[in-house]
């Protein structure tokens, strides 16, 4: 007798590193798409804050302020989906397509109002 124990975790070391390697994989993917969706969103607001100061800029001129809020719109990436000019002040709401993940693509829209000076 040589005076060793047996060791009944052999190979669990390897198990538990490769699932700590795949959580590490998912997690990072998931921050990737969270990521993107967070640029994509701040692309939205960007685009409906253009597109919210072009439509006030054409009511002032006595142009039509959709149409102008959705040529800068689309200008940036984006599409106008809701405009409301209300007296002096125009709201618009842009949307862009989000990342896709699993399969799955979610649209983001950002609100933004604007009126005169």
């Amino acid at each position: 007798m040589t005076g060793r124990r047996p060791r009944p975790e052999r190979g669990s070391a390897t198990l538990f590193a490769v699932a700590c390697l795949g959580l590490l994989l998912v997690l990072g993917a998931a921050l990737g798409v969270v990521a993107a969706m967070v640029r994509a969103h701040r692309s939205a607001q960007a685009a409906a804050d253009l597109a919210a100061l072009a439509a006030a800029d054409a009511l002032g001129s006595g142009r039509d302020p959709c149409a102008a809020g959705a040529a800068v719109a689309a200008a940036n990436g984006a599409r106008l989906t809701a405009c409301r000019p209300d007296g002096r002040v125009v709201t618009v709401v842009a949307t862009v397509s989000g990342p896709h993940w699993l399969g799955q693509v979610a649209d983001l829209a950002a609100e933004a109002r604007a009126g005169p000076a």
